[in-house]
């Protein structure tokens, strides 16, 4: 009789211990899971503020031109200029096929296609001069801008070769201008830099400034000008 007390005792001493055991385990389970949770939070916390970083420290990617109030004069201007649908005036000039050939030569890394980059640098060069601008200029540019990414869009929103800002078709086009266009971007762009090289009366590293947001700061201008120096220059004999 004194056995089988002692045996229920025992088999209960058992079952508390095993209720004890399941306690801790499942315990120690939820603390493991708010671990996993908490360090899957702070692996996003790390990278959310190394992204951070990564922008602050960024720089001049992601600037673009900053949206202003045009004068009723200013904009009637631009909008003639963008709107203009003249043909392109070919070139029959040596000198212009020996820019051509030149141009050409050096941007064949970035744009493999022969007739793709052609007609490219014939519409970047007459929209250039059309706006009183050295096509080496617009080059350079669009080197440091979008590295001749036709489908480049920043992380604000411009677009194309120039990262042209898309408030400008609301200002100064129409809905069915297309900034991913060649032509449409080059000659958005151009008239963007011209209007801005007007208004800081002929100083390019301010215009080159306000074309990209970041006025007051050398490094995009700096960027370009070296652009043009190292790539893009011509030597005249």
């Amino acid at each position: 009789m004194l056995d089988y007390i002692d045996l229920l005792a025992y088999m209960n001493f058992v079952e508390k211990r095993a209720d004890w055991c399941r306690s801790r385990i499942l315990r120690l389970t939820v603390t493991i899971t708010k671990a996993i949770q908490n360090y899957n939070l702070m692996r996003k916390i790390r990278m959310n503020l190394r992204y951070l970083f990564l922008l602050l420290c960024a720089t001049h990617i992601g600037w673009a031109q900053a949206e202003e109030v045009l004068s009723a004069n200013v904009r009637d201007v631009l909008q003639r200029s963008v709107s203009d649908h003249a043909a392109l005036k070919p070139s029959i000039a040596l000198q212009h096929d020996t820019w051509l050939n030149e141009m050409s030569s050096r941007l064949q890394k970035q744009m493999p296609n022969t007739g793709y980059r052609m007609d490219f640098l014939k519409i970047l060069h007459y929209e250039a001069k059309r706006a009183g601008l050295e096509p080496e200029l617009v080059l350079s540019l669009i080197e440091v801008k979008s590295n001749f990414n036709r489908q480049s869009v920043s992380r604000i929103g411009a677009q194309g070769y120039m990262q042209v800002m898309p408030f400008w078709v609301k200002q100064i086009g129409a809905p069915d201008h297309d900034l991913f266009n060649i032509r449409t971007n080059l000659r958005y762009g151009c008239t963007i830099l011209r209007h801005y090289l007007d208004v800081e009366k002929g100083d390019l590293y301010r215009a080159l400034g306000r074309y990209d947001g970041s006025l007051g700061k050398t490094e995009f201008p700096n960027k370009v000008r070296a652009a043009w120096q190292n790539h893009w220059g011509i030597t005249t004999p």
